[in-house]
């Protein structure tokens, strides 16, 4: 009896070894190095996305939104105040987002004395106001076109290669179906790339294009967010290197912006454009006039002399 109760007791004890062994065990967030308490369960790693504890699947893309939200977190947490040399630049520089518990951006987003609304890519899509302002809806963006070039090669580029290797390492590192991958077009040594994605088109499996576009921004930049390897494509034998990008968003809906967000320099050159067109017009009428005295004086003369001819 007492034999059979030391065996029972190693085997809680060995039982309660294994789980706590699980429960402890870490692991790394392969699509996203900005998280944090990870563990295994069930043999699939999860995390919190820093700076929100919001659960992130490491097996997919996190959303940009709690990856901008980290990047802040981390920035306020160095005690660091300005601008990193790499960080995410829209219209109005850095900001610290509101997500949603999905991980998308909330449709308003506030800085504490003035509010705007921004589309599923968290760029701006309205005018600054007030903390009164309502956004009704999260706007998606559907299409966005990315512009960057490669630096000198010693190989040329053959296009349609560029194409198909494209798709197949978004694909790979990024998990965007390539039918996502709307068109590739090359012009040495300019490369543009168009993401298009419908809200009817993505299922709830399928990464956002919003999202691969944030991670091949950084990829781009050296800032890679993938645990292992960089963005790797080569054509011909020779590695592909991306110089600075551009992204451009497109909304199913047209952002809602006015003469206000105009720059001072847009302003001024506008102002310059008018006042030389006004003076243009100015010299035009003077011009015209003179002429038209000289015309007439140039008469007048002419019939003096024909009566001094003919007396």
């Amino acid at each position: 009896m007492e034999l059979l109760r030391g065996a029972a007791l190693l085997l809680l004890v060995a039982a309660a070894a294994v789980c706590w062994a699980q429960q402890d065990q870490g692991c790394t967030c392969s699509k996203n190095k900005r998280t944090t308490n990870c563990s295994l369960s069930s043999g699939t790693c999860q995390c919190m996305s820093f700076g929100s504890h919001v659960p992130v699947k490491c097996d997919t893309l996190t959303s940009k939104c709690l990856l901008m939200k980290a990047e802040m977190a981390g920035l306020k947490k160095a005690g660091r105040r300005e601008k990193p040399k790499y960080a995410y630049v829209d219209n109005d520089g850095i900001y610290d987002p509101d997500c949603e518990n999905s991980g998308i951006f909330k449709a308003r987003q506030c800085n504490g004395t003035s509010c705007w609304c921004v589309n599923t890519a968290g760029a701006r899509r309205t005018e600054k106001s007030d903390t009164e302002l309502k956004c009704s809806e999260l706007v998606r963006t559907s299409w966005i076109i990315i512009e960057t070039k490669h630096s000198e090669r010693s190989t040329a580029v053959d296009a349609s290669r560029l194409k198909e290797t494209i798709k197949n390492e978004f694909y790979r590192r990024y998990l965007l179906d390539p039918k996502y991958i709307s068109d590739v077009v090359y012009e040495n040594p300019y490369i543009t790339i168009e993401l298009k994605q419908n809200v009817s088109q993505k299922s709830s499996e399928d990464v956002d294009i919003a999202d691969v576009a944030y991670y091949f921004e950084k990829d781009v930049k050296g800032d890679a967010l993938i645990q292992n390897g960089m963005l790797h494509i080569n054509i011909s034998g020779e590695p592909l290197i991306f110089g600075q990008s551009l992204i451009y968003y497109v909304d199913e809906k047209a952002p809602e912006f006015s003469m206000k967000r105009l720059t001072g320099g847009v302003i001024a050159v506008i102002v310059v454009v008018i006042l030389a067109i006004v003076a243009g017009i100015v010299v035009l009428v003077i011009t015209q006039k003179r002429r038209g005295k000289y015309e007439k004086s140039e008469a007048k003369e002419m019939n003096e002399m024909q009566r001094e001819l003919n007396p």
